[in-house]
């Protein structure tokens, strides 16, 4: 098996919280799953315990057997939003407060120099 990446452990514990809620909300269990939708109960442990991640196919029986988008079970399908229409955002008050309350006696230049920084570490949160 090859080395996972962080965000595919990632997208397997957000996928198996998600079911496991879905089963606990619906009154349903494992076994549930297995005869209604013919998948494998070892297989289905491993979605609950976060050790695999199923198939897009079998991602989307799921979602519709809880009738839900496939995109609120499954983190892998949720829409990706554009990254550089929050760079092009301008600073939020609060992001401007945080900035300028740091010293009161900095310069323009100074201030400008932190609202870059705040700006350059929210491009950087993002990529993580």
């Amino acid at each position: 098996m090859a080395k996972a990446d962080p965000q595919d452990k990632d997208n397997r514990i957000q996928f198996s919280n998600k079911l496991r809620e879905l089963l606990n909300l619906r009154n349903k269990k494992q076994i549930d799953l297995h005869r209604d939708l013919g998948i494998p109960k070892s297989t289905i442990t491993g979605y609950v315990k976060g050790t695999s991640l199923p198939s897009p196919e079998t991602s989307q029986k799921i979602a519709d057997y809880f009738n839900v988008p496939r995109s609120e079970l499954d983190p892998r399908f949720k829409p990706h939003r554009d990254p550089k229409e929050d760079d092009e955002k301008p600073l939020t008050r609060n992001q401007k407060l945080i900035a300028y309350s740091i010293d009161p006696d900095i310069s323009d230049e100074e201030r400008q120099a932190i609202i870059e920084m705040v700006q350059a570490a929210k491009k950087f949160r993002r990529r993580i």
